[in-house]
């Protein structure tokens, strides 16, 4: 459920201005139906907002990428693993990680 909708996954949707097609969903929509649909698949995230990144970040065993932080609410007991490694809780530890990274990207000159 995304935006208070409980939308079926497929290429048609109903919303409050009639039926649609995926075409009209907005790009962080599209995002979270690429994950569902394809777990095993690493997906850019980049265009999302806070309302999907909040779904996002509750999921388990996918594949996200981002180059940069993101500001949103991440749950408190959200597990999130950075490069098949590192993994961290919560928002606290997400913000220590960026941290970290920023950090090691200085000190290469990325």
């Amino acid at each position: 459920m995304i935006d208070g909708r409980n939308e079926n996954i497929s290429e048609e949707h109903r919303n409050k201005y009639g039926l649609g097609t995926i075409r009209n969903l907005s790009s962080g929509c599209k995002t979270f139906l690429n994950i569902v649909k394809h777990p095993d698949n690493v997906v850019n995230v980049e265009e999302c907002g806070p309302n999907v990144l909040r779904i996002i970040f509750t999921m388990d065993n996918i594949k996200i990428f981002m180059s940069r932080p993101t500001l949103f609410d991440i749950p408190d007991d959200a597990k999130i693993r950075f490069n098949d490694s590192d993994i961290v809780t919560g928002g606290r530890g997400y913000n220590a990680w960026w941290s970290k990274e920023y950090a090691r990207r200085e000190a290469n000159d990325l």
